[in-house]
């Protein structure tokens, strides 16, 4: 594996970090509840090791995009260069559909797996997003449960995180909170 580099930035959501290397873009690390676990995580999912350095142009023009489109400024992160040499064909079709919907917009679980030929095909399309290293690059956030209900989010804050990027680019979502929601 060739060396990564990363960088932490904040958002509106709270202190992400980015990395990459010779190929794009290889992984997007949302707020952890603090920045070591966030840099640590980040360097985890890079294959273990990465050095923290200023980001190349494209890189760069990239975390301004997160950074404005969590400020609820409508930002395409659809041609953001990733480097998807440790995916899986399934999952970068899974990715690929998801990178088309807009901000403000969702699709659902089943809606992606219909584009892949097989509506039977939701929980693995569930499970393909839920090990997505590129959040917010790829927009799980706006992949949706049945119903138009939030499902699941492996983020930190779990479903809450979720809605409240999904309130940030003004998008619908069938939900009622729960007594329950702030315990993951």
């Amino acid at each position: 594996m060739t060396m990564q580099n990363y960088k932490l930035f904040d958002t509106a959501i709270g202190r992400c970090g980015i990395a990459w290397g010779a190929l794009g873009i290889t992984g997007v690390q949302l707020p952890q509840p603090t920045e070591t676990q966030t840099r640590q995580r980040l360097i985890e999912r890079s294959g273990g090791e990465a050095i923290e350095t200023d980001a190349p142009m494209q890189v760069a023009t990239v975390i301004g995009d997160i950074v404005q489109l969590m400020d609820g400024q409508s930002r395409d992160l659809s041609a953001a260069p990733l480097d998807m040499t440790r995916i899986s064909a399934f999952q970068r079709n899974v990715y690929d559909i998801a990178r088309t919907i807009r901000p403000g917009a969702t699709l659902t679980y089943g809606d992606i797996a219909r584009r892949l030929g097989d509506v039977a095909l939701s929980r693995e399309v569930g499970q393909a997003l839920g090990h997505n290293p590129y959040p917010i690059i790829v927009p799980c956030h706006r992949v949706l449960a049945a119903g138009d209900r939030p499902g699941g989010f492996s983020a930190n804050g779990g479903v809450m995180t979720k809605l409240r990027m999904l309130a940030i680019e003004g998008a619908y979502v069938n939900y009622t909170p729960s007594l329950f929601d702030n315990l993951q």
